[in-house]
């Protein structure tokens, strides 16, 4: 009966086994291989590490980056035969056992670090002794087809050691804020005798308590060898430091940064969010961590934006980039609490541009077309067919030069000047600046005030603006350098990409004009001591009737290694949410505040343009030099005009002396055909007419003497009220006065043409003998004295 009893017993007993062992070996332990998901590494431009990005619980390490006085601290106080079972201890399962049966119920394990990954990572953490026979044959199972080095590995990446963190490697930072390669003795220890019980040994709420399992993991290690004595007392001796922020500090570093990279990764290179989180990636980018650091810290002065509502805080998004490789080098997306990949200001932005498209749509294609700097724009009131620009203070000037149309943000001039070249010219440059256009909604003369149908970021206005600082010639922003996987591969590289903007001179240029607007004119508030910076400001207007306001800010500015763009405003702009100041007081100053410290490290370089001050100087001898050119064309043509009227009154004074002779042999004539009338008559007669010429004609030439002042000076032509009469040739202050040529203020005074103060000297046209008298040709107020006058307006030009 007993033997029955027995028998029967064993048979259960190997049936039960039996079937364990079958089910052990169809169970699928491939769930094993997903230990090595790890968190996604973002490398700055220097290859440092900036910053990590992970949806992961826990991240996987390779074992041969684990130090082996880690793997030792675990595998002294959890499982020192590891090396010598084949995944189950029976020495360790027997007593345990004991321990059980002592205790009626189960209070040890004595399970195998083997057991423990088959628990972890395949089966429940329930106490029943089925949950111990699948634990048992699993870990036959997994021991056949791992290493032992795979099995630690796989150990150390699944097992809890509490505050959250799963895996050494989150333990490791999490705790002590250090990489599992650069932990102590005495800190591996701490981690490891954290396993039996995570929370309750939790050294940040009870410090003591895991001290004093630390200590008994180090006298673990010291009995089977893994440590020395002297390495055992430093150890026990060792200080422990917490890191008390509790996790790695790298986590979450410069998010609107990383949102866009993770963005980029995703639409330029393809990659899916899930492999960009979870697979373990190396990404290198052109993060500048002092310039991102700069620009963080300017949007955290709350003082600098203007103040929002209880709806609705006052926004912004700013960028940095490098002109020469397009590189991106600091990016904030927006004020107050970051949402994960949320609305991304520097780079998802769709706003106007206000006056920042003035150097894109109007001055570099005109300056193209072979505009000059100081070249005289219209600016006056103007419609275009059916479109009625106006300046911003609606006063106008008439016409000014490109330099200070651009300076002052006048908006007549670019309109004109858009209109002058061609809607079609300030597209394709437009275009050529990186910003794409509507070929129908936005051909027209409002795309020269940033009129776009679609609005700009403020990481393609500095993309654009980039083109000035660097010759002319455009890079593509980007962010990301190249991406290696996890088994070290490269599946990433940036090929460049860049394209001419403008020629080499236009982007001096227009260099040289921004300058001006940053020292002279709207941009002021943007001034940094010590540093050439050029820069346009922008702003639009609210687009609500009754009310009058600005809706967005701009201003994008650059030195010659770095380019900047701002842009403040509400999301969302209505009655209650708009800006009541200008660009100049707003974005400009949060501008100045990141680019001043962002560059604190970096020398101040010069553009190396011509200066304004040449250009204004080069101008003004022009304008002189043209005035004197119209006025000489003017004395030539007076001259001619004075030697016509000199030639007509001589002319006249001949035909005036030639009249009498001819009416004399008229009258001899007669008289000789009526002689024979009689002799006696006739001698008569012709007494007469000899008495009456010996008294001097009015109409003779010569006389007694002449009079006062006529041409042969005293006793010349004519006399008082001689030939022409008062105010006519000859008359009374008539041609050559006494000692003088003209009358007061005529053509020819002393030293002077043309009278008092005109062109001319002594001897000149009109000069002493010359035609003129008091009312004569060139008189008091004539054409010389227009012409001075003339002559000095220009030179005040």
């Amino acid at each position: 009966m007993n033997q029955v009893l027995v028998l029967s017993v064993s048979t259960a007993v190997l049936a039960f086994l039996s079937f364990f062992h079958v089910y052990s070996e169809g169970a699928d332990i491939s769930a094993l291989n997903d230990d090595m998901a790890q968190s996604t590494v973002i490398y700055d431009a220097n290859g440092e590490v900036a910053s990590k990005i992970s949806a992961l619980k826990n991240e996987g390490i390779k074992i041969e980056d684990v130090p082996d006085h880690v793997k030792n601290a675990v595998i002294a106080i959890e499982d020192h035969r590891f090396y010598e079972h084949d995944g189950v201890d029976l020495v360790g399962i027997s007593r345990a056992f004991v321990q059980n049966v002592k205790a009626g119920s189960i209070v040890e394990g004595g399970s195998t670090i083997t057991q423990q990954l088959t628990k972890n990572a395949l089966l429940s953490s329930e106490k029943t002794y089925k949950r111990k026979l699948e634990e048992f044959f699993m870990a036959r199972e997994i021991e056949k087809q791992y290493s032992k080095d795979d099995i630690m590995q796989m150990y150390l990446n699944r097992i809890y050691f509490g505050n959250g963190s799963w895996g050494i490697k989150r333990a490791a930072m999490g705790y002590f804020g250090k990489d599992v390669k650069d932990l102590s003795i005495s800190e591996a220890a701490m981690l490891a005798g954290l396993i039996k019980a995570p929370s309750a040994l939790d050294p940040n709420r009870n410090y003591e308590e895991a001290i004093e399992r630390r200590n008994l993991v180090l006298q673990m290690m010291k009995t089977h060898g893994f440590i020395k004595e002297e390495e055992y007392k430093q150890a026990v001796a060792e200080k422990i430091v917490l890191n008390e922020d509790g996790s790695d500090p790298l986590r979450g570093k410069y998010p609107y940064y990383v949102d866009h990279v993770i963005d980029e990764a995703i639409k330029k290179y393809g990659l899916t969010q899930e492999e960009v989180l979870t697979g373990g990636l190396q990404i290198y980018t052109e993060l500048d961590v002092t310039m991102q650091s700069a620009v963080e810290t300017t949007y955290a002065k709350d003082d600098l934006f203007p103040k929002g509502t209880e709806k609705q805080i006052v926004q912004s998004g700013a960028v940095l980039v490098d002109p020469k490789t397009g590189g991106i080098r600091a990016l904030v997306g927006g004020r107050g609490e970051h949402v994960f990949r949320g609305y991304n200001r520097a780079t998802q932005l769709k706003a106007q541009p206000g006056s920042t498209m003035k150097p894109l749509a109007a001055y570099a294609p005109a300056l193209e077309e072979g505009w000059g700097v100081t070249d005289m724009l219209k600016d006056e009131e103007m419609e275009f067919k059916d479109y009625k620009p106006q300046n911003y203070n609606d006063k106008y000037k008439g016409e000014v030069p490109m330099y200070e149309a651009l300076r002052d943000s006048l908006n007549m001039p670019a309109v004109w000047m858009l209109d002058e070249i061609g809607i079609v010219k300030g597209m394709e440059s437009v275009k050529n600046f990186g910003i794409n256009l509507d070929p129908k909604n936005d051909r027209n003369l409002g795309l020269a005030l940033g009129g776009l149908s679609t609005g700009v970021s403020p990481v393609t206005m500095a993309e654009a603006y980039s083109a000035f600082a660097n010759k002319g010639e455009r890079h593509e922003t980007h962010a990301i350098t190249k991406i290696i996987d996890k088994e070290g591969n490269v599946i990433v590289e940036y090929k460049g990409k860049k394209s001419k903007a403008v020629s080499k001179e236009t982007a001096e240029k227009m260099t040289t004009m921004l300058l001006g607007v940053v020292q002279d004119g709207t941009g002021k508030g943007a001034q940094i001591p010590g540093r050439e910076l050029a820069g346009k400001t922008g702003s639009t207007q609210v687009p609500i009737e009754g009310v009058k306001g600005t809706k967005d800010q701009w201003f994008v500015g650059y030195t010659p290694q770095l380019v900047g763009a701002v842009w403040v405003g509400y999301d969302k702009t209505d009655k209650e949410h708009f800006l009541t100041t200008t660009s100049s007081e707003g974005a400009a100053l949060v501008f100045k505040d990141f680019m001043s410290e962002a560059l604190k490290n970096t020398k101040a370089e010069s553009f190396n343009v011509t200066p304004l001050s040449k250009y204004i100087e080069e101008h003004k001898r022009k304008q002189r030099a043209k005035s004197v050119k119209e006025l000489e064309a003017r004395i030539k043509k007076e001259s001619e005009k004075l030697k016509k009227q000199w030639e007509e009154a001589k002319k006249k004074l001949k035909d005036k002396k030639e009249k009498p002779k001819e009416e004399a042999k008229k009258k001899k004539k007669k008289e000789t055909n009526t002689e024979s009338a009689g002799a006696s008559t006739n001698s008569e007669k012709s007494n007469d007419t000899e008495e009456k010429k010996g008294t001097g004609d009015t109409k003779d030439s010569g006389g007694n003497g002449g009079s006062e002042g006529d041409t042969s000076g005293e006793g010349d032509t004519g006399g008082e009220g001689d030939t022409g009469g008062e105010g006519d040739t000859g008359g009374e202050g008539d041609t050559g006065g006494e000692g003088d040529t003209g009358g007061e203020g005529d053509t020819g005074g002393e030293g002077d043409t043309g009278g008092e103060g005109d062109t001319g000297g002594e001897g000149d046209t009109g000069g002493e003998g010359d035609t003129g008298g008091n009312g004569d040709t060139g008189g008091s107020g004539d054409d010389g004295s227009s012409d001075d006058k003339e002559k000095e307006d220009d030179s005040n030009n």
